[in-house]
């Protein structure tokens, strides 16, 4: 095609996500063709106004395999746009060490940050080639470096260098009570990642004996030294499945769900790890859900996973700081593999891993799966694809500031990590969506079409009995019986409002409280035309007392909306995050009413901006609710438009608005039970629980006896 050729295919493209896609052509163009022209060309793109050119330009220079390409690269480093240097340190990873920028690369990874991490990856890339190199390089760092949390994150790289000549300096800071916690944590646990040695040994057993968090981190490092059982045969039946989600503190009660990031997933993956585990078919025997935790628990968690060779059981990942939203975890990368990596290995003979989410949990377990050999099947959904297809569409993200919003959202990385990780997957899974196989290639780049045996469609599914229960206590209630204690605390949350409040309908939404949800964008759709008048609004979800980053963005546009003073003459109900089963009578009693408190058939409203399935929704439906959804991705598979609910574009508030209104007026309309026992049926027949383990059961069969066959073949020609 020529470099100026595909350089002008990205600047030209219609939207952001084709650009990002022809970006693949421009960096392969720019290896192909590394001659003075490609550079000339490259680097009045790098130093123009279109950032998303800038960005593409960048990293198809990393390309080129050649001196005076490297030696422009490094000098990015340096450049004023803070964009242009986080891309830089990530393209620098890709070609061959450079020492002269090593010390620049050390700068980046102190200051800590996306950046950092990204720095950091890349000198991992290289410590292999120049191990001492970096080691002087870390050493002389730190002679300058006082804040405790640099140190940190450059002994942490000191400990990626896997070469002998680190565990010296890692044994002297590990050891030094004079040395800050941060930087001795990070030695400590780098120390669990060498060769075992008996010195090692007599070391990391002293640190136990100083007690506290470096005792709880060195007992995790000898742990770690510990060397693993023999790899054992490779299975068809009996398998033992692995699945992630980092960002929730994830036990079988769900009792944090909704705060933070325990989100629907949290939820999917308690009810699915119970389905498959209690299958019938012999193919799945064990499953293992693993999320963060704290140290202690991750320690007695791996006692108990060599133990239990069958059911349900979770493995916590210690990530040694307070929890942050998945959007700031990214600097977590080496905590996170070293606990993933501990956990499989205690549990030994994990034959499959199941991710899900393009984050630093599914990063760092791809890193993992690699290592110990253990083939990975991957959910894919194009996000954040849709997310900067809603944003471009709306003119909230344009060339001109993508680099800008790409240093927050950190769009150009997760996308390429969903290419890495369908690409290395031996198996894909899908979630049902309108014109699915159009999206994934036109926003994914993926045609399902080819090895068509490697991608299976299915969909998520709710727990019916849950679900069922919950709406008996509710119709109990409803007639008068005393209320269960979740179905009191929701009369209670309805008295405290205004008087004039009570009786009204109910408007549902559960989720976290982030943008990507929608909530704030939700009070201020119910607020108009008129929607407040005719329904109170109920949104569970958040950590009210402790918000994230993400929660407090919400909370704050909500209380411009809606003060709290205000709140009770309004009829806006904000109670944070509770567990499942309470949240399910809520439902419950949105569709049944509660007299006195609550009239009968409420609305569920889901304003996510983006929804690739939408567990809430059809937990929702299952209980009978009318509800609001988004107009693409996976509701608008199952949600019949003015049938069951309004599909909308949940991205522009005065559709919503239109839609919350025409839902209140149609659900207000009934007269009998037939839409509600419709919606009802759906879900019985085509999303439960039961039915997506089933499913789920059939793809992991069918890995397990692909990779048997993989590895007889390879046995056989060695």
């Amino acid at each position: 095609m020529g470099i100026q050729t595909s350089l002008d295919a990205v600047a030209q493209a219609p939207t952001i996500v084709d650009a990002l896609r022809l970006a693949d052509d421009l960096a392969f163009e720019a290896g192909r063709d590394p001659g003075v022209r490609t550079l000339r060309v490259l680097d009045r793109a790098i130093h123009g106004d279109d950032q998303l050119v800038v960005i593409a330009a960048v990293h198809a220079l990393a390309e080129i395999n050649d001196g005076e390409a490297a030696r422009s690269l490094v000098r990015l480093l340096d450049d004023p746009r803070t964009f242009v240097r986080e891309h830089t340190a990530w393209a620098l990873g890709a070609g061959l060490p450079r020492p002269e920028a090593i010390g620049r690369m050390l700068s980046l990874v102190a200051a800590g940050g996306f950046t950092g991490m990204l720095a950091q990856r890349s000198l991992e890339q290289w410590s292999a080639a120049v191990p001492e190199l970096l080691v002087v390089g870390v050493e002389g760092a730190l002679l300058g470096v006082a804040e405790p949390g640099a140190r940190g994150r450059l002994v942490e790289t000191l400990g990626l260098v896997r070469a002998a000549i680190a565990t010296a300096p890692l044994l002297r800071v590990a050891v030094d009570d004079g040395e800050h916690d941060a930087a001795r944590i990070a030695a400590i646990a780098a120390l669990g990642q060498r060769a075992r040695a008996r010195s090692l040994v007599t070391a990391l057993e002293g640190l136990v004996e100083e007690g506290g968090v470096i005792g709880d981190v060195a007992g995790l490092a000898l742990r770690d030294l510990e060397v693993p059982a023999p790899a054992e045969a490779v299975r068809t039946e009996g398998l033992t499945i692995a699945q992630l989600f980092l960002h929730a503190d994830i036990d079988p009660r769900l009792s944090a769900a909704g705060a933070g990031d325990n989100g629907g997933i949290a939820t999917l993956l308690v009810r699915l790890g119970d389905a498959l585990s209690a299958d019938p078919s012999p193919t799945v025997r064990r499953v293992i859900t693993l999320s963060r935790g704290a140290i202690v628990t991750a320690t007695s968690d791996l006692s108990a996973l060599r133990d239990a060779d069958e059911g349900h059981v979770y493995g916590r990942i210690p990530l040694l700081r307070d929890p942050v939203p998945s959007a700031a975890a990214w600097p977590l990368r080496v905590t996170v593999r070293r606990g993933i990596r501990r956990v499989l290995r205690a549990a030994g003979g994990v034959d499959l891993l199941h991710l899900r989410m393009a984050d630093v949990g599914s990063l760092a377990a791809a890193d993992v799966a690699r290592e110990l050999g253990i083939p990975v099947v991957f959910t894919v959904a194009p996000d954040p694809h849709g997310v900067i297809e809603s944003l471009d569409r709306a003119g909230r993200i344009t060339r001109a500031d993508f680099g800008d919003i790409d240093l927050l959202e950190h769009f150009w990385f997760r996308t390429r990590l969903v290419q890495s990780l369908a690409a290395n997957a031996a198996h894909t899974v899908f979630f049902p969506r309108p014109r699915l196989e159009d999206d994934i290639r036109r926003l994914v780049g993926i045609d399902m079409a080819a090895h068509a045996e490697r991608h299976s469609i299915v969909p998520e599914g709710v727990d019916l009995v849950t679900i069922e229960a919950a709406l008996a206590d509710a119709t109990a209630a409803a007639g008068g019986a005393p209320a269960v204690r979740a179905i009191a605390e929701l009369q209670a949350r309805v008295a405290d409002l205004a008087p004039h409040r009570r009786g009204l309908p109910l408007v549902v939404s559960v989720g976290r409280l982030h943008r990507v949800k929608g909530m704030a964008a939700l009070v201020e759709a119910w607020s108009r035309a008129g929607c407040a008048e005719r329904a109170n609004l109920l949104i569970v979800g958040g950590d009210l007392e402790h918000p994230s980053l993400d929660e407090r963005e919400q909370l704050e546009r909500i209380e411009k909306l809606v003060p709290a003073h205000r709140r009770a003459e309004a009829g806006l109900i904000l109670p944070g995050h509770r567990p499942n089963d309470i949240t399910a009578r809520w439902l419950a009693a949105a569709r049944t009413g509660l007299p006195g408190f609550v009239a009968p058939r409420g609305v569920y409203a889901c304003a996510s901006i983006k929804e690739e399935f939408g567990i809430a929704l059809l937990e929702a439906m299952a209980a009978g609710l009318y509800v609001v959804a988004p107009d693409g991705g996976g509701p608008a598979t199952y949600v019949e438009h003015a049938v069951t609910g309004e599909l909308t574009e949940t991205w522009d508030v005065e559709a919503l608005s239109a839609a919350l209104d025409a839902a209140l007026g149609t659900a207000d309309a009934e007269t009998d039970d037939a839409r509600a026992e419709r919606a009802r049926a759906m879900v019985r027949e085509r999303f439960t629980i039961q039915r997506m383990a089933t499913a789920l059961d059939g793809v992991y069969g069918r890995v397990a006896r692909d990779e048997a066959e993989l590895r007889a073949v390879v046995e056989t020609t060695s």
